[in-house]
């Protein structure tokens, strides 16, 4: 699977645990492990699944298929008769909805609900979320047993989301916030942070591609000063290593020669750019 490298798993973060209320289909079961190991999650509930945990057959390998990898958690995954025992033994549970319930209770988004969880971990407390049916959600009885809602800002006219996007979205936002948001790799070079050229390589580069484009007629008549200082300003901003100057001149080099004909040496070039007295003025 593109973007995976066991050789980088550490030790299991404590997050919140992902309770699917009567999941239907093995493939969301599957989707939604999949969305949990993708943020460092791994206590999956299950809460009487309709065809039964663990699954036989085809049922067993659509759902592990749909995991992608994260077979481990639904082999780890519990399966509980009834909500009140799946919830047992958590200090604080969420419920997912889209839903206005007219319940009284406080009414978060994702990142106050990973904010919580957060703390309720370092207290040495347990959360869950809750997460309904494919088709009809939560019922009223079972948003009834949590200690507030989580909703998402999302489009009020078409609202629902599936079951392994829920988990996702939520799944980010906990392993954003548990990990200060580090991404998973930096660039190979910074060119911001990278030392940069030598003037002296820069200036050489900047005589030879002047001295080359003015033989090849680049320049209209009294306009090189100008166009040179735009040229060069455009190098710069590059922030060039050392390493981009020798690979920009023997690109350079190579066109020449072989617009030459392929001859080894290419035109002698002055060792620093000529200024010239700025021909129209600068630009």
């Amino acid at each position: 699977m593109a973007g995976t490298d066991a050789s980088k798993a550490g030790a299991p973060l404590a997050g919140p645990a992902i309770i699917l209320v009567e999941p239907q289909l093995a493939e969301n079961i599957g989707m939604a492990a999949r969305a949990m190991g993708n943020f460092g999650l791994s206590d999956l509930r299950l809460v009487a699944p309709r065809d039964g945990w663990p699954q036989k057959s085809v049922h067993k390998k659509g759902a592990h298929q749909a995991a992608s990898g994260a077979s481990p958690i639904l082999d780890a995954a519990r399966v509980f008769p009834d909500l009140p025992s799946a919830i047992a033994d958590l200090n604080v549970v969420y419920a997912t909805t889209a839903r206005e319930r007219g319940q009284l209770k406080r009414v978060v988004g994702p990142e106050d609900a990973a904010a919580d969880c957060i703390a309720r971990t370092a207290a040495g407390q347990k959360a869950g979320i809750l997460f309904g049916r494919e088709r009809t959600g939560l019922t009223n009885d079972d948003v009834s047993l949590a200690d507030a809602i989580l909703t998402f800002p999302v489009n009020p006219a078409f609202a629902s989301l599936n079951l392994a996007q829920a988990v996702l979205l939520v799944g980010y936002e906990w392993y954003r916030q548990a990990t200060g948001g580090a991404l998973p790799f930096a660039p190979v070079r910074d060119g911001l942070n990278a030392v940069p050229a030598r003037r002296e390589a820069v200036t050489s580069f900047f005589a030879f591609l002047e001295d080359e484009l003015e033989a090849a007629g680049f320049y209209p008549p009294d306009k090189k000063p100008v166009m040179a200082r735009n040229m060069r300003d455009i190098f710069h901003r590059l922030a060039m290593s050392e390493q981009d100057v020798r690979t920009l001149r023997g690109a350079l080099v190579a066109l020449v020669q072989g617009r030459r004909g392929g001859r080894n040496t290419p035109r002698p070039s002055r060792r620093a750019p000529a200024t010239g007295d700025g021909g129209d003025g600068d630009a």
